[in-house]
């Protein structure tokens, strides 16, 4: 049942994408908020490979692409950094507009990648592991929500707190709030795609949220 329930999930990120797409493409003024398109692109690998598992089977192949997995995760989610940063920008916030806080974005987005490559992905160890009717690898030895996870919520609860604040629309503290409760509070529902939900309802605020602060030309009938 969670093979179906993951490759739905890949199939609505791949619509989340489009979807972003076509907000770079009509928004006069994009910055590093379209940055979440990296990030959504690797929510679809992640969902996707997690559905295929069962129908690869175990072995090489599909432990390669799981790999893949991790590496997609250590290098796009502390993108979230600078995507919150560009919508405080967005937003209106004096200091977001300082120099200063740009160079704090990328350093902290940086030391994320850092964090989570020298200390998740470089030592992974791999098993397979079939749940609730899906099949992926996970590591051998697993110490709960990576500390690069935890840490990225904050701007994200900044950037929700203030685009609230200051353009009316509480959809990114929503979904910020949700996701943490998710990652925090056991679920009692059988299947492991419950945590994968709340990353959705993220990923979806933070689309709405873009939306909302995007530039469009205004038309003229001249």
């Amino acid at each position: 049942m969670d093979s179906l329930l993951y490759l739905g999930l890949a199939v609505v990120y791949a619509a989340l994408l489009l979807y972003g797409c076509v907000l770079l493409k009509r928004d006069s003024s994009p910055g590093l908020q379209y940055l979440l398109l990296v990030v959504t692109a690797g929510l679809v690998w992640d969902n996707g490979v997690i559905g295929i598992g069962k129908y690869i089977g175990e072995g090489d192949l599909l432990e390669g692409l799981n790999v893949t997995r991790f590496w997609v995760h250590a290098l796009a989610t502390p993108l979230l950094v600078l995507v919150s940063f560009d919508l405080i920008r967005k937003a209106g916030s004096p200091w977001a507009s300082k120099l200063a806080a740009a160079w704090g974005a990328w350093l902290l987005t940086a030391a994320l990648i850092a964090l989570e490559v020298m200390t998740e992905t470089l030592p992974l160890k791999l098993q397979p592991s079939m749940e609730y009717g899906a099949l992926r690898y996970v590591p051998t030895e697993s110490g709960g929500p990576p500390l690069m996870v935890i840490l990225i919520l904050i701007p994200l609860l900044m950037a929700g707190v203030i685009v609230w604040r200051r353009r009316k629309t509480p959809l990114l503290f929503i979904g910020t709030v949700l996701m943490a409760a998710g990652s925090a509070i056991p679920i009692p529902i059988e299947s492991s795609a419950a945590t994968n939900v709340f990353e959705l309802l993220l990923l979806l605020s933070l689309w709405l949220t873009v939306r909302k602060l995007a530039s469009y030309p205004t038309l003229s009938f001249r």
